[in-house]
């Protein structure tokens, strides 16, 4: 087994810290992880994958170990997340990889693939949507500031920054027993950092970037019809299973499954998780 190794890399004087595993010229596989984690969230994943594939999985601009400009200086936006992980897949020589994308990292992942469909093997959704039944009324305060974004609408989001809420966002819909600590503590360590609030604040408000650009997305999976694997937690509280569904009405060739547990899936299904992957890689 490959062990994983710590990396950064200068992606044009933004630093990107990286989680790297596997044997170079095995098939590439890049992991985009989502709010409020970072490439943390596979630690369980990537010892499953890592015999079969190059593995790479970075923090996101502003999550993890990467840099986190100030708002003030940095505009966190999910197109500017996505040019900074476009140059940073070519700093490191990903040129053509399957893609796992979970949560934000969804959004982002689809930009690439409507940017490079030559660069994308594959792709794996794990709780990534791309349509609006995917939406659950869990989106309604964010939708609020979409449609207003007063002071009073956005002070209102902070409540999905508490660490209670962090907490809640893993065990929801999960048995609780079999959810580390470890995932959840060190997000709400992330979130604690100064600016950090903003920054995510200000992504809240970008994500209706995310909603407009599903039409663009589902002419992508028309068009390219990448093979696709949804693997999805059915009890998420925010992206539901008829998000999951919807990919096999722009690709019916699409491999959908669920599991019985929640937004974080990896949390308690890594290794079903892993053995669907590798079913459908292979």
């Amino acid at each position: 087994m490959s062990s994983i190794t710590y990396r950064r890399a200068d992606v044009d004087g933004f630093n990107i810290f990286y989680r790297e595993a596997g044997t170079p010229g095995a098939p590439k596989l890049l992991l985009l992880h989502g709010f409020p984690s970072a490439s943390h969230m596979f630690r369980d994943l990537i010892p499953l994958l890592c015999d079969r594939f190059h593995i790479v999985a970075p923090d996101l601009p502003g999550f993890g170990g990467s840099d986190m400009p100030s708002p003030k200086v940095f505009a966190y936006t999910f197109d500017h997340i996505t040019e900074i992980i476009d140059r940073f897949t070519e700093v490191i020589g990903f040129d053509r990889y399957a893609l796992y994308v979970f949560d934000y990292g969804a959004p982002t992942g689809f930009r690439l693939a409507m940017k490079h469909p030559d660069r994308i093997a594959a792709i794996i959704s794990q709780n990534g949507n791309a349509y609006e039944e995917g939406l659950s009324d869990g989106w309604s305060p964010i939708r609020a500031y979409w449609q207003d974004a007063s002071p009073a609408n956005r002070e209102a989001l902070r409540a999905m920054l508490r660490p209670e809420t962090t907490v809640w966002q893993y065990t929801h819909g999960a048995d609780v027993n079999a959810v580390s600590p470890d995932g959840y503590s060190l997000d709400n360590f992330y979130l604690a950092r100064p600016g950090a609030d903003e920054m995510q604040l200000d992504l809240f408000g970008d994500y209706k970037s995310n909603v407009a650009l599903y039409p663009a997305f589902q002419a992508y999976f028309r068009t390219h019809k990448p093979p696709l694997l949804a693997v999805w937690g059915k009890n998420d509280p925010f992206f539901l299973p008829p998000g999951a569904e919807a990919f096999k009405r722009d690709m019916p060739d699409a491999v959908v499954r669920f599991f019985d547990t929640g937004h974080f899936a990896l949390e308690t299904h890594a290794k079903e998780i892993a053995a669907a992957i590798s079913d459908f890689l292979r």
